[in-house]
């Protein structure tokens, strides 16, 4: 069933919202093997350490779009979320330009408290926007709705990354 927001798009955006929406899954092949960077994550993100979390970040993000022989994107870190009356901004994807890479912006930290992204949170914050950028240049999609489809993708990924110990 389609989000509220569908009724009003044109016919055009309609049909990629619905191709979008039966997309579910994005197979990584070998997904044990980024299992160390997402506990490099996790613990260098609780020491608060904003350098170095988004250095594993890059390596991360840039590793899934490898690993779909997709060319990477350009990372940024920033500390508290930004926030106004309509709530908070988790994350932000900006599609490429000319010969600028595609960016992800993503935040550490709460707007209101200041605190540390809970782990969790922070991972899917990441692959949400990774998502967007499989849209445009992995399912070759003219545009990214969130349409139930997109939020299965980002939990597939989610699923892989978090649950593929290295055996």
């Amino acid at each position: 069933m389609p989000y509220a927001y569908y009724t009003n798009l044109k016919s055009k955006d309609k049909a990629i919202y619905r191709r979008s929406d039966k997309i579910e899954t994005i197979e990584l092949s070998g997904a044990s093997n980024f299992y160390p960077l997402i506990q490099q994550l996790e613990t260098t993100l609780a020491t608060e350490n904003q350098k170095e979390t988004e250095l594993i970040l890059k390596n991360l993000a840039n590793g899934l779009l490898s690993n779909l022989e997709l060319e990477p994107v350009t990372i940024k870190l920033l500390a508290a979320r930004p926030s106004h009356d309509w709530g908070e901004l988790h994350g932000l994807y900006e599609p490429s330009e000319g010969r600028r890479r595609a960016k992800i912006t993503v935040w550490m930290r709460t707007a209101h408290h200041k605190r540390v992204v809970a782990f969790r949170t922070f991972l899917r914050t990441l692959l949400h926007e990774i998502c967007h950028h499989l849209d445009y240049k992995f399912l070759c999609l003219e545009d990214s709705f969130h349409t139930e489809g997109f939020f299965k993708r980002e939990s597939s990924l989610f699923k892989q990354l978090v649950s593929e110990k290295p055996k």
